[in-house]
């Protein structure tokens, strides 16, 4: 039997600290996923190549990375929730520099707002997900980080129907005539430009919004008392900690299958848009694909949360990345629609990986856990270089999508190959744990 189950996920006097933490998690998956569709958006009004769009995934996951272990180092000298409060400023900074981006008209403006950003991001994760570990007993740390992430897909969903509603479907750029020809496309250069104009606009609105939304909650947690433990938030040398995490391989192999998996999330969530694509569904039409992703993901997070009750974290890491390894050769092999279903069906195995991944790697740490945190924040660059280089990927025959084929798919479908080598390491670090590393 599981002891865990009688000790409690979350304690009394610790719920409104741990709620508002949680709150942050749907706070930083609203500007994840309204950013992926963007990438689409952008590629479309600035007339870029697949490569050169892929470039907003590079900036975004790319400031997680830079900045992953500055936010380590300020939480050791200070504490996670001034780390935050920090995090919240630079994300606030971040989504408002998208107003003067707009006025510039300049992608490189817009990438670096997005690099900002994400400094923001990479605060709020590096110090968020051990905070939520530290809030309890260290049994139940993965039970309750899975289900804090569990608000992450919430703000993933509205920051999609964001995305659908106030900015892809009002494109100007995106517009075709009767027969689905581009009209941007047939346009002369003023005429583009004005467009163009009005456009970067539209894009511009929601993270100027969601600039002062932030704000907001850097009010309400710098007034409300937060918890401390004291164990881990012990103050720590820095080259000594980083020796003991780096010796031990469950922590190491954690970090790269991190990487991973964040790159086959990202994948298979921004390109889900060029693969409806390929089959003639309109741009504001395929975010209902984006979101059923979405939803099949909140679902498989909270039955994995539950039956990670029962069944060891290590093996339910490992089915869950054998269930997505299929349903990647489903999109990749299944014909017309069958093929997107299976896409999106990927998302319900991917649910728990990343807080899982998190939980295990961090088992035992204590006081290093929050280099240990910045690490697994780092590997979200992942997030960066994958689609990157499926971008590159898909570039190979021409800037469309089915120019070429290869083992008789088109390279859109074969694309999905690199998410199926992805999961298929995070399906072996979860074997590995469970064989090697708990015990029943």
């Amino acid at each position: 039997m599981n002891t865990s189950e009688k000790i409690p996920v979350v304690a009394k006097s610790v719920l409104v600290p741990f709620i508002l933490i949680t709150s942050l998690f749907a706070l930083w998956g609203l500007a994840n996923d309204m950013t992926n569709p963007m990438v689409r958006g952008f590629q479309k009004v600035l007339e870029l190549s697949n490569k050169q769009a892929s470039l907003v995934q590079l900036a975004f996951y790319g400031g997680y990375f830079t900045m992953a272990i500055p936010a380590a180092l300020f939480v050791n000298k200070y504490s996670y929730k001034k780390g935050v409060l920090l995090g919240l400023a630079l994300y606030a900074i971040g989504a408002l520099l998208f107003y003067p981006a707009a006025a510039y008209e300049s992608y490189p403006f817009f990438l670096s707002a997005l690099y900002v950003l994400t400094f923001g991001l990479a605060f709020l994760e590096t110090t968020s997900n051990p905070y939520i570990l530290s809030m309890g007993a260290e049994e139940t740390a993965t039970r309750r980080l899975n289900f804090a992430q569990m608000f992450n897909p919430m703000g993933s969903i509205l920051g999609l129907l964001v995305a659908q509603n106030f900015v892809l479907g009002a494109l100007q750029s995106d517009d075709t005539t009767a027969d689905g020809v581009p009209i941007f496309d047939t346009l002369n250069e003023s005429a583009k430009a004005v467009i163009r104009t009005s456009d970067l606009e539209i894009i511009r609105n929601p993270y100027v919004l969601l600039g002062l939304v932030v704000l907001i909650f850097f009010v309400l947690i710098s007034v409300v008392k937060m918890p401390q433990n004291k164990h881990q938030e012990a103050k720590v040398v820095f080259k000594d900690s980083i020796k003991r995490l780096w010796k031990q391989p469950k922590f190491a192999f954690g970090v790269v299958t991190q990487a991973f998996y964040v790159g086959a999330q990202i994948m298979c969530w921004t390109y889900v848009y060029q693969y409806a694509e390929t089959l003639a569904i309109d741009a504001k039409s395929a975010v209902w694909y984006g979101l059923a992703g979405y939803i099949v993901f909140l679902v498989g997070r909270t039955i994995g949360t539950a039956l990670m009750a029962k069944i060891d974290s290590g093996k339910l890491l490992m089915l869950f990345g054998l269930g997505g390894m299929l349903t990647l050769l489903g999109a990749i092999f299944l014909p017309g629609m069958l093929g997107i279903y299976s896409l999106v069906a990927t998302s319900l195995f991917m649910s728990i990986m990343f807080p899982t991944i998190y939980g295990i790697a961090l088992e035992g740490q204590g006081e290093d856990a929050k280099f240990g945190a910045a690490f697994l924040v780092m590997a979200i660059v992942g997030g960066a270089l994958l689609p990157f280089l499926q971008g590159y990927m898909l570039d190979l025959g021409g800037v469309g999508y089915e120019d070429i084929t290869i083992f008789g798919v088109t390279e859109m479908r074969f694309s999905f190959v690199l998410s199926l080598i992805c999961l298929g390491v995070v399906a072996f670090y979860g074997r590995t744990v469970y064989k090697k590393y708990h015990t029943n």
